[in-house]
């Protein structure tokens, strides 16, 4: 009986531990990257005639669509180049119907014989030349309704503008002053930098899927996360990579699709992209506080039946719904210390309290 108090007891005394066996099952080992988003397209809105500005017709920062009225240039000028485009066709179509008359009537006239030959021929060269007056009349008006035309600068696209750059009654000139810019808003582009190593084991993979890198890796799924919004994970797709290696960085640029309807997401707006850096197979997930260090290495430490305690190396990997990838070290089938680590030293005994890990930690969303 004294024996059994005298063991009770030292059981007592033993440091208290938790531990739990690994979570195993299917994962795709991620990799993050940090990126930037840029608008899908963006246009610089110029002008391609000289005058002065007349009017803006959208307020700074406005939804436009496709053929909006923006701008519009002083009219004055190139009206009245078209009014006078537009006589010489009406004089230069006079002439020519007169030509024509006058070669018909030339033409009759030398079947019988009454007029000569190279009165025709005058007639005829007449008539060329009128055609050809003609021709540049219609050339000169169809620049000058194409002036008109340009006086009046419309959205080539859809999007969103920026402020107005320059105010009303300064002078522009054509091809070189900018007026404004428009992005598009949805969907959106976020473009990242990947290292040799990565592109090789993303090539790969995207093989594996029957697809390529340069072609979106088979429109692999990704998710974005933006400062300040931890919680919030916006899902897209991988859809184009450059087709060659940078030379002076060795990377390789990368391409994300994601819609954006609500337009929360920015061009020029930092972003964190998690991608998919594995196929899916088994893998051991344990949580980051059941990780210790030893110099370089890190281990984890595992109790057995008796409950002793002994370390075990590993090779951790990238978090995972919260817990930390074991890529080698663990099979699963292990008990660890996932809380208590500060008394538990290898050969010596512990007193175990099991529990059971979830499949996802309640603070997976803010492992990044």
């Amino acid at each position: 009986m004294a024996f059994s108090s005298t063991a009770f007891a030292q059981d007592q005394q033993l440091p208290v531990v938790t531990a739990a066996k690994p979570v195993v099952r299917e994962i795709v080992e991620d990799d993050e990257f940090v990126g930037r988003f840029e608008a899908v397209d963006q246009v610089a809105i110029r002008s391609r005639v000289s005058g002065y500005l007349d009017k803006v017709s959208f307020q700074d920062g406005a939804l436009v669509n496709k053929g909006d009225l923006l701008f519009t240039i002083d009219q004055r000028p190139y009206q009245a180049a078209y009014d006078a485009a537009k006589s010489q066709v009406d004089v230069a179509k006079s002439l020519l119907e007169f030509s024509k008359m006058q070669l018909d009537r030339a033409d009759e006239l030398a079947r019988t014989g009454n007029i000569s030959t190279a009165t025709v021929d005058d007639r005829r060269r007449e008539y060329l030349s009128a055609q050809a007056q003609m021709q540049g009349a219609t050339a000169a008006l169809t620049t000058a309704s194409l002036n008109m035309e340009f006086t009046e600068i419309k959205a080539p696209l859809s999007g969103r503008i920026d402020r107005r750059l320059v105010s009303v009654g300064n002078l522009v000139q054509p091809d070189s002053t900018l007026l404004t810019t428009i992005v598009t808003r949805d969907p959106i582009d976020f473009y990242f930098d990947v290292d040799e190593r990565l592109y090789f084991s993303y090539a790969r993979d995207a093989k594996a899927r029957g697809g390529s890198m340069q072609e979106g890796a088979g429109g692999l799924d990704v998710e974005v996360r933006v400062a300040d919004r931890a919680e919030a994970v916006f899902k897209g797709k991988l859809d184009f990579a450059e087709n060659r290696i940078d030379n002076a960085t060795g990377t390789m640029r990368v391409r994300a699709r994601f819609p954006n309807a609500d337009g929360i997401l920015q061009p020029g707006m930092f972003g964190r992209i998690n991608v998919p850096g594995s196929l899916p197979h088994g893998g051991v997930l344990v949580p980051d506080e059941a990780i210790g260090a030893d110099q370089d290495r890190r281990i984890v430490f595992l109790v057995d039946e008796a409950g002793m305690v002994s370390a075990k190396p590993v090779r951790t990997g990238p978090l995972l719904d919260g817990y930390r990838v074991i890529r080698k070290g663990l099979t699963g089938d292990e008990t660890i210390i996932v809380n208590g680590l500060m008394h538990a030293r290898p050969g010596t005994k512990v007193k175990v309290e099991m529990v059971t890990l979830p499949p996802k930690t309640e603070t997976a969303g803010l492992q990044q």
